[in-house]
């Protein structure tokens, strides 16, 4: 059973693209040449509020732009979902809030951390580490609750396709995305919710993402009293279009989108 003490939260959807973002370079696809900002959507992460707390969900390629558009001038850690470059690209752009806290506490699985580890050796090894490079303290999750700092998170394992990922229950609100299945075991953690935020990346079946009509099979299950679909491809379609044709607790994200939830 999971106890959770209640906090006034705050998310910001800093995007809801996918690995491409829309528009996609080069692409002449309908939804790449909208006018409407929202179909104009950056790698997908959140960032949640509290109190005085800040911390943001992957940090892609899009980071830096998303703090400077967001006007985020603070916070207090980045918690990853996996290790794909869509999410965690954006690595090095944690150089300002390094230097604000001396080093920033990011959280992931072990893999993600020794992924990371390799990719960013600058930042992680202390013998070769570079005298510019942001500082970064790790903290190694599994799938136990845990805080950050008076708030309870509990991790959620979903399946990437093959690969384990986890998503985060805050409270009575979920953040799942990059979903394809969850086990039974996980799905027991996600009863209760008052939103859920979920991918739901195109129509088409996709071998490691959900489609459309499996996300809204998965939110029937749940039963959520709020959804909110993210990582959405141009193949979706428009937002004024697909948001039309939704259930009418069902909802598509955008970036820049805010939900204030008491």
């Amino acid at each position: 059973m999971y106890f959770y003490k209640k906090f006034n939260l705050k998310i910001t959807f800093l995007g809801t693209g996918t690995s491409q973002g829309i528009p996609v370079i080069g692409s002449s696809h309908p939804v790449c040449l909208s006018e409407d900002k929202r179909d104009k959507r950056l790698r997908v992460s959140i960032l949640i509020e509290w109190e005085n707390y800040a911390y943001v969900i992957d940090c892609g390629p899009d980071f830096r732009y998303q703090m400077l558009r967001a006007n985020v001038t603070r916070i207090n850690g980045v918690l990853f979902t996996h290790e794909h470059a869509d999410h965690t690209a954006g690595l090095d752009d944690l150089r300002p809030f390094s230097f604000q806290l001396g080093s920033v506490p990011i959280y992931a699985q072990k893999r993600v951390m020794d992924n990371l580890a390799f990719r960013f050796d600058y930042i992680f090894n202390d013998e070769n580490k570079y005298p510019g490079a942001p500082s970064v303290q790790q903290n190694v999750i599994d799938n136990q609750e845990f805080k950050l700092n008076n708030l309870s998170v509990l991790p959620i394992q979903i399946n990437h396709g093959k690969l384990k990922i986890v998503g985060y229950r805050f409270n009575n609100i979920a953040y799942l995305t990059d979903v394809k299945t969850i086990d039974a075991s996980e799905k027991e953690k996600l009863k209760n919710l008052n939103i859920l935020i979920i991918n739901a990346i195109r129509f088409k079946p996709h071998h490691s993402h959900l489609n459309l009509e499996e996300a809204l099979d998965l939110i029937n299950e749940l039963q959520p009293k709020k959804t909110y679909l993210t990582h959405i491809s141009h193949h979706l379609g428009f937002h004024a279009e697909i948001e039309k044709i939704l259930p009418e607790n069902v909802f598509i994200a955008y970036d820049e989108l805010v939900l204030e939830i008491n």
